[in-house]
């Protein structure tokens, strides 16, 4: 092949054996580059040949594309073709439209030690463009560099370059470039449509899973293109995507029949019709279901309780116009029986009556979790409880209508319940009930009572006696407990494990002594995050008598440089997250003792702490195995 010459005027000289030696990774990390031009020394050029006048020498540039196309789908190896697409922005792409298929290979070809071996494209590799990164130039790039390198398996994009964004040609690259992609995940790509989805759908046909996020200009035509030419899909996303409705959902169900996991979230076109198909068919293998934001109604959760029989988590969430029938009809269908996870989130169908009846259709609901649903009262939980004999998990998030009698009660009729975790539920309040009637629950290991007011000492010192076997306790928010409250507690567990104090402003030592002096064998992660009435005593107490210790927080607690040497004394031999942020009173008199507990520390908060820029210098070069917040 004739020399290649470079008309810019700087007499520098490319040949065909110089471009096929550039590296790839070169190019590959420019990223958005469009051109590539490696420096390289002036050509010797010997004898009476003599160039006059550049302008008429023969040059590849001046060919039609498809003779172009022709020649580059020659070039022998990965390396070639990577090296030639350096060359221009329509070399590459022009290199990244080139199907796997149509690359010409010579058997006969040499390839040296230093040269990649072309491999079968199985998908091995995995790119993620974000931000400015996200062009048709780099997504060519890609294509190009990863062919012959295992092949491209997972491509996620994220957002688009404002200037330069990502379009249908990028995506049409990948398609040709990439036949072996398994996983595509798309957020924020205004500019990519189904013209760009259609050639993904034909040339990737090994297809696995989708997620679409907020493509507007991605309609049925595209998912049905999916549906068509990918049958091996498995798991499909479909997030705020406006002009996706029941057309593409039908053609989904009809076709991919190893689809398990589905999520279809704030998508108005799609309806019961789209919902049902994806449900009813009669090879449906879906196993993880989540409807968000979503017009159905109550037909499609009974679909979902008649037909659901291989669905182990449900997630269902704003359902506006979903009422107490649909929930009652979804339970009583008795269809549900391998669902093992269901969350319900701001439901206004979700009422007592609807629980009952979940409790009752779902034999093996393990996990329940319910948020912002404002007519959920005792009378359901309770109704619940009886019924889901196998649960092992409960999360109540801003149920008002729950009292302290309904939880108390639901906890002593869950004789498999292992966690329970409440949180902004503003109904409960603290007053002295009747538990003698109340059977424990041996069973329950993880508390957490989160940012509920009204739960005071009197509510803790009931849990305590229903809950003796308690290894994880999280009160976090608890403004109304006092130190009489929890000790009361602490009596009945025997072994905690995990405690998490923080915002418990009237605690005091007290507490602190009792917990590492009680549970000295076991506990393993203390915070105490804005315990402002826990001082250096707690520290020596932990000093003392923790040595499993390896997670402390005392962050904008009344601690000194005095409490800080006393731990690095104690027998905090696990010790590896300490947090001190916020103690303005710990200063550059703690850097020796900080240095004596960094022998095993890996996490250390000294923010808005009275430690000097070079004192924090000092631990880091100290330190080098630690991460220093400062």
């Amino acid at each position: 092949m004739p020399t290649l010459v470079n008309y810019s005027g700087d007499d520098k000289f490319y040949s065909v054996r110089s471009l096929c030696s550039a590296d790839l990774g070169l190019m590959l990390s420019l990223g958005h580059a469009e051109v590539y031009c490696p420096p390289r020394k002036r050509a010797r050029i010997s004898g009476p040949f003599v160039v006059e006048d550049r302008s008429k020498d023969p040059s590849l540039e001046i060919l039609p594309d498809e003779c172009l196309f022709e020649i580059l789908r020659r070039l022998p190896g990965g390396r070639e073709r990577g090296a030639a697409a350096c060359v221009s922005k329509r070399w590459l792409m022009l290199l990244s439209s080139v199907r796997s298929s149509e690359i010409c290979s010579n058997d006969t070809t040499m390839v040296s030690k230093d040269e990649d071996l072309e491999v079968e494209c199985d998908g091995y590799l995995t790119r993620c463009v974000e931000g400015k990164e996200a062009t048709d130039v780099r997504l060519a790039t890609i294509a190009v560099g990863t062919s012959t390198r295992g092949g491209l398996g997972k491509l996620i994009i994220r957002g688009s370059n404002s200037v330069r964004g990502i379009t249908n040609v990028g995506l049409s690259a990948i398609a040709h470039g990439c036949p072996s992609l398994r996983v595509l995940s798309l957020w924020n790509v205004p500019f990519i449509g189904d013209e760009g989805l259609l050639k993904v759908a034909r040339e990737c046909r090994s297809l696995e899973k989708l997620d679409l996020s907020q493509c507007p200009s991605i309609s049925n035509k595209g998912l049905v293109a999916i549906a068509e030419n990918c049958p091996s899909l498995t798991s499909l996303t479909i997030e705020s995507c406006p002009n996706i409705g029941n057309e593409g959902m039908q053609a989904i169900g009809k076709r991919c029949t190893k689809l398990q996991s589905l999520t279809i979230k704030d998508c108005p076109l799609v309806g019961d019709q789209g919902v049902a198909s994806l449900l009813s068919s009669g090879v449906s293998m879906l196993t993880k279901v989540k409807l968000h934001g979503l017009n159905i109604t109550d037909f499609s959760l009974a679909v979902i309780g008649h037909y659901g029989k291989l669905i182990t988590n449900l997630n269902l969430s704003s359902l506006r116009n979903v009422s107490q029938k649909g929930f009652w009809v979804m339970g009583n269908a008795r269809g549900l029986e391998s669902l093992v996870s269901l969350t319900i989130t701001l439901c206004r169908g979700a009422t007592d009556v609807g629980l009952e009846a979940v409790g009752k259709g779902c034999p093996s609901l393990k996990h329940m979790c319910i948020r912002k649903c404002c007519f959920v009262s005792d009378a359901g939980l309770v109704a619940f409880a009886k019924m889901a004999g196998s649960l092992e998990s409960l999360n109540l998030e801003e149920c008002n209508r729950i009292t302290q009698t309904g939880i108390l009660s639901a906890v002593s009729n869950c004789m498999k319940l292992k966690s329970l975790s409440l949180v902004k539920c503003m109904g409960i309040k603290d007053l002295v009930l009747e538990t003698s009637l109340l059977s424990p629950c041996e069973s329950l290991r993880s508390l957490s009572i989160r940012s509920c007011p009204g739960f005071g000492s009197i509510s803790l010192a009931m849990v305590g006696k229903l809950c003796p076997k308690l290894r994880q306790l999280d009160l976090s928010g608890l403004c109304g407990i006092t130190d009489a409250g929890l000790l009361l507690l602490l009596e009945s567990c025997e072994g905690l494990v995990k405690v998490n104090l923080s915002d418990c402003l009237n605690l005091t030592d007290q507490v602190v002594l009792s917990l590492a002096t009680r549970y000295c064998g076991s506990l393993e992660l203390l915070n105490l995050d804005r315990c402002r009435k826990v001082t250096d005593a707690s520290l020596v107490a932990i000093a003392e008598h923790c040595p499993l210790l390896n997670d402390l927080d005392v962050s904008k607690c009344a601690i000194t440089d005095s409490g800080v040497a006393a731990l690095s004394r104690g027998v905090q031999v696990n010790l590896q997250v300490l947090s001190l942020s916020g103690c303005s009173m710990v200063s550059n008199k703690s850097v020796p003792s900080l240095k004596k507990l960094g022998e095993n520390l890996l996490g250390l908060n000294l923010q808005h702490c009275s430690v000097s820029c070079s004192s924090i210098e000092v631990l880091v070069e100290d330190l080098w195995r630690c991460d220093i917040l400062s």
